[in-house]
C-alpha cells in the first residue's frame, strides 16, 4: 500500500499539504513517497517522471497530485493504473499542456477544488468531473486550499479506507 504524491509547479515534494496528507496515510498503514519535480517546468516531463517512479510500486498504489502534480497524476494513471487518484486543484484544461483533458484511469477517484481558484478556473474542473462522473468537492477556498485542509484530510482518510479498509 503506497501513496505517491506529486507537488505543484511552485511547491516542493514535502510542502504543507503533502505533509498533512502523508500523515493521514501513514496513520492508516500506507507507505508514502513524494517526487521532486523542482528541476522540471514542463508538465509532460513531470508525467514521464511520475510514470517511471510509479511503475516501481506494488499494488495498491494511490496517486495524489496538487495543481500541476494533479495533471501529472491524471496523465500517469493511464500507464501506472493505480487503485485510486486523489486530486487537489488539478491543472486541467490549461494552455500549454499537451493533454488539456486527459482520461483518468482508476477505480477510486476524487477531485477537491476551490471555488475562488485564480490559477485553474473552477469551470474547467467542473466540466472535467462532469464529463466522466468524477466525485468533486468544491471548497470555499482558493488554489492552495490551505483553509480547507482539515476537511481535505478527512476526505483523504475516507478515500484511502475505501481502497483498503482498516484492519480491526
Amino acid at each position: 500500500m503506497q501513496v505517491l504524491f506529486s507537488h505543484g509547479k511552485e511547491s516542493g515534494p514535502w510542502g504543507g499539504k503533502i505533509k498533512r496528507l502523508a500523515s493521514v496515510a501513514e496513520q492508516l498503514g500506507w507507505g508514502v513517497d513524494s517526487i521532486d519535480y523542482r528541476d522540471l517546468l514542463d508538465p509532460d516531463d513531470r508525467v514521464q517522471r511520475l510514470v517511471e517512479h510509479g511503475l516501481k510500486y506494488a499494488e495498491p498504489l494511490v496517486l495524489c497530485g496538487s495543481s500541476m502534480g494533479g495533471y501529472a497524476s491524471v496523465c500517469a494513471s493511464q500507464q501506472v493504473k493505480p487503485a485510486g487518484v486523489f486530486l487537489l486543484a488539478p491543472a486541467l484544461s490549461l494552455p500549454g499542456y499537451q493533454h488539456p483533458s486527459p482520461a483518468l484511469v482508476c477505480e477510486q477517484r476524487c477531485i477537491v477544488h476551490g471555488w475562488t481558484d485564480d490559477v485553474v478556473p473552477v469551470e474547467h474542473v467542473i466540466r472535467y468531473a462532469q464529463a466522466d462522473n468524477i466525485p468533486l468537492m468544491l471548497m470555499p477556498d482558493g488554489h492552495r486550499l490551505l483553509d480547507s485542509m482539515d476537511l481535505i484530510a478527512q476526505l483523504f482518510r475516507d478515500f484511502l479506507t475505501r481502497i483498503v479498509p482498516p484492519q480491526a
